[in-house]
């Protein structure tokens, strides 16, 4: 049984659903403010948009990963020059920035320090580097840029400049710089660096679309340096081999803290990345059902320690949304068992994309069902009125427990969320049509 969390929005999750209802669903929400976006002038967006009491977690900065989210969401329902106005944003602080990709390309400055790399969290507002320690080995975010950005030149809503050109054309010498096929990073969660086929995923998507993007060459670096579309396919297929060898799981390492079978972080190679399908789809999926969906939310993967129980309790807010990334022992410490890891709110939704795509191609009962199932929880997951913990009618990160009750936790909304839910309605209403 699915659980709503607020009541009033419980009398209007009634499937099998009608283009009708869910409309009443998405303006219901709209008018309560679910569905609003803080965005800044410059069209970036803050991670969650979190009142001033709540300013520790940090996330008020902007991340590349969540922008490009958020972005995606806003081109897919329509919103396009939002998405353009985001992705441009990102290309301008990108250039502001071109030597980090430079000295990583030209060997001047060691990647395996991770401040050496191109930053993924920044100060949105003046597209400023933020001068703390922070785990900006991340390669899935430059690859969800790289991705994005090709796709709407390549769709016809972007005219890059050869400025604009040339930055981009510095993503796959970069992503060869670094081996990324087999580069230890620190990936969607910013934790212990590690081979992640999410983050080798991301970037083969990014260079697949890349590789539609180039006609002709590219000028990068210096004037003799050019990029062609035979040096990008076999950048690409490096990464697809490499996932082939890992995949349905997220990292094959024999370093215990190395191994992960499950990742939700998987289920964006599916959806919107589409460079996982058909069979190996069937299995992340089948995995992330069995062993990380919960009746709140899904958890990232079994053993993870943000937001344990009591976490408030454990760890003073400064130290809530540290880089945890070279001591994750500290924190791990704080999880007494498996299963009682926070679970997420930013999945469902995603599910609920991925059996919609299903949809538009089978027309099944089965698949139908399934799309309105995880759109469910997704509603079901927005908090409730007179919550002490947040404000109603929001878009969580996660549930975690506290005293033993799963309460949503700081950051709300977030944005990432909120970007997931408006788009699990808009494909569930194109299903209904």
């Amino acid at each position: 049984m699915t659980i709503i969390n607020n009541k009033r929005l419980a009398a209007e999750i009634k499937p099998p659903y009608s283009v009708q209802q869910i409309r009443k669903i998405t303006e219901f929400l709209e008018q309560k403010g679910t569905l609003t976006f803080s965005r800044l002038s410059n069209g970036l967006f803050p991670a969650a948009a979190i009142q001033k009491n709540k300013s520790y977690t940090g996330y008020s900065y902007v991340w590349v990963r969540d922008n490009i989210h958020i972005a995606h969401a806003h081109y897919a329902v329509g919103f396009v020059e939002k998405a353009r106005k985001t992705v441009r944003t990102l290309m301008e602080y990108f250039i502001k920035y071109r030597e980090r990709f430079l000295d990583i390309i030209e060997g001047k400055e060691d990647p395996a320090i991770a401040i050496n790399r191109p930053h993924v969290r920044f100060e949105g507002e003046t597209l400023e580097e933020v001068n703390e320690k922070w785990a900006h080995a991340q390669n899935d975010a430059l690859g969800y840029f790289l991705w994005l950005y090709c796709k709407l030149v390549n769709e016809g809503q972007l005219s890059p400049t050869q400025v604009e050109l040339n930055m981009l054309a510095m993503f796959p010498h970069y992503f060869q710089a670094i081996q990324y096929w087999k580069d230890e990073d620190s990936g969607h969660w910013e934790e212990k660096r590690k081979i992640s086929a999410s983050s080798i995923g991301v970037v083969v998507a990014g260079l697949q679309e890349l590789e539609k993007l180039i006609s002709g060459r590219l000028r990068v670096g210096k004037q003799n340096d050019t990029l062609t579309t035979e040096f990008v396919k076999s950048l690409a297929k490096r990464g697809a081999a490499a996932l082939e060898l890992i995949l349905p799981a997220e990292c094959v390492q024999p370093e215990l803290a190395k191994h992960r079978p499950y990742d939700g972080a998987l289920l964006f190679l599916i959806y919107p990345l589409q460079v996982v399908q058909g069979e190996m789809a069937e299995k992340i999926l089948g995995n992330v059902a069995e062993h990380l969906q919960g009746e709140y939310g899904i958890r990232r993967y079994l053993g993870d320690s943000y937001w344990a129980p009591d976490y408030k309790d454990k760890l003073e807010p400064a130290k809530r949304t540290v880089d945890f990334s070279d001591d994750m022992a500290h924190r791990d410490q704080f999880l007494p068992t498996l299963g009682q890891e926070a679970q997420w709110c930013i999945f469902d939704p995603i599910i609920s994309c991925i059996y919609g795509k299903r949809f538009k191609v089978d027309g099944t009962k089965e698949s139908l069902e399934d799309q309105a199932k995880y759109l469910n929880r997704s509603l079901g997951q927005i908090t409730q009125e007179n919550c002490q913990q947040a404000p109603a009618f929001r878009c969580p990160e996660l549930y975690y427990l506290e005293h033993g009750i799963y309460v949503p936790n700081d950051h709300i909304p977030l944005l990432w969320t909120q970007a997931n839910l408006m788009l699990g309605l808009k494909m569930m209403e194109e299903s209904c049509t």
